[in-house]
């Protein structure tokens, strides 16, 4: 078993712009019911769990026509879960969203008492939205 890398810091700047990325920011802790909502419920869990070597290419297409798409790789982002298929992203892209992600929505203990603006705000300085 190989050890995955740390994201290089172009990967991170890009994962910034992911729509994915923004979609999952947008819904996170919105749905606390989006698992029972999930096109997963009706495919073999095995689909998103590929061996290493094998392609995730049919899990990511399953996903990215599901409605819960956005909760369900926030969730993910949120327990750092690094192994299958979470909102249509493979767990290389996730590792570089989890730098983002934590960067941007958790909170930073050093910082002072004024924590800026809101995390969506904070995305969408990054990446505008057009």
């Amino acid at each position: 078993m190989t050890r995955a890398r740390m994201p290089r810091p172009h990967e991170v700047a890009a994962a910034r712009r992911d729509p994915r990325l923004l979609r999952a920011v947008r819904e996170r802790q919105q749905d606390d019911a989006w698992r029972t909502r999930g096109t997963c419920q009706s495919v073999d869990p095995e689909t998103f769990f590929p061996a290493p070597n094998e392609p995730a290419d049919a899990a990511v297409a399953l996903c990215r026509g599901c409605d819960v798409q956005g909760s369900c790789l926030a969730w993910a982002l949120d327990v750092g879960d690094c192994h299958g298929v979470w909102g249509a992203t493979t767990p290389r892209e996730r590792r570089a969203m989890l730098v983002a992600w934590r960067g941007e929505v958790e909170p930073d203990p050093d910082a002072v008492d004024d924590p800026g603006p809101p995390v969506r705000d904070r995305l969408l300085t990054l990446v505008p939205l057009s």
